[in-house]
Formats: C-alpha cells, sequence, structure tokens
C-alpha cells in the first residue's frame, strides 16, 4: 500500500481544490460569454435586417428591362451566361456519370 494523501484531511489539496474551482467557473463564464457575443455579432442589427428582406423580397424578373446598357454589352452579358449555363450542364453531367455510373 502506497502513502497517498487523500484529500480530506490534507490542507494543500483543500486550498488547490478552491483554487481550480474559481478558474474553472471564470473559464465557463468566459466561454459562455464569447458564444453569446458571437451570436449577437453574427445577427444582422434592426435596420440592417429589414433592409436585408426588402432586398431578397423584390426580386428582378428574369426579362429585366437592360436599357441603360450598350447593346454590345447586353449581347456579351447574354452569350456569357449561356455559355455559362451550358458549362455547367455539362459539369454536372461528368459529375453525375462518375458519381452513379453503374459497374458492368
Amino acid at each position: 500500500m502506497t502513502n497517498q494523501p487523500t484529500g480530506t484531511g490534507s490542507p494543500a489539496s483543500a486550498s488547490s481544490l478552491q483554487a481550480g474551482d474559481i478558474f474553472y467557473f471564470v473559464r465557463v463564464a468566459l466561454f459562455v460569454w464569447l458564444l453569446c457575443t458571437g451570436y449577437v455579432l453574427s445577427q444582422p442589427s434592426g435596420q440592417k435586417q429589414a433592409l436585408l428582406l426588402r432586398d431578397t423580397a423584390e426580386t428582378s424578373p428574369p426579362d429585366a428591362d437592360w436599357s441603360d446598357l450598350p447593346p454590345w454589352q447586353k449581347k456579351a452579358s447574354e452569350k456569357a451566361a449561356a455559355r455559362y449555363a451550358e458549362t455547367q450542364e455539362k459539369k454536372w453531367r461528368r459529375w453525375n456519370d462518375a458519381m452513379f455510373e453503374r459497374p458492368d
């Protein structure tokens, strides 16, 4: 049998236990405070939230009037959008074939 102090009769272990408890609660309080601060900062504040909701509610129709753009820019934009859609279609078709190919 070894001679190890049990903690109930040792004054040194009692004082270290109390100091550990104090630091534990400080760490927990700090952690909770950081979580709350992060949550509050991640939420949009009153006025900004109303503006964000209003902006997302107003969607432009697919055939938007681009009368303020020069004709060459409108044509280039339409061509770029069509090319992007074709490229994405090819990419997803290849991905779908690779992911769900049947072993024969």
